[in-house]
């Protein structure tokens, strides 16, 4: 099931292509949408993600799963935009295309923790 969420919290569960395509184009600068796979089938986080930034270009993020499978690209096309969100709600292949992504995978890893002292046995 898709679920579309906006900046306010505003949540459309199986949002159709005109509710997303309005919601993107709502977005004041700052603003981000959230648009989320929640299936059964699937572990772990499927989404991608616009934020309008306050230099009028959009910032999309996807993730597949797993943090190391979180990437991140710029357009200055709303029209990109919009393409991208809906092909990956339609789970197209070669979605992405159209892009150069860079993987930030590496942001969302977990934190190395160093050990200190040894407890004594």
């Amino acid at each position: 099931m898709l679920i579309a969420t906006n900046v306010r919290g505003h949540a459309v569960k199986r949002p159709s292509k005109p509710t997303m395509g309005t919601m993107l184009a709502n977005l004041g600068q700052g603003d981000h949408l959230i648009l989320e796979r929640r299936d059964e089938d699937r572990e772990g986080d499927w989404y991608i993600q616009v934020l309008f930034r306050d230099n009028n270009t959009y910032q999309l993020e996807y993730r597949d799963g797993v943090p190391a499978e979180h990437y991140q690209t710029l357009t200055a096309s709303q029209e990109k935009a919009r393409q991208a969100l809906l092909g990956w709600a339609d789970d197209k292949p070669n979605w992405q295309d159209g892009f150069m992504w860079n993987n930030i995978g590496a942001m969302f890893g977990a934190p190395v923790v160093e050990a200190t002292d040894q407890p004594n046995a």
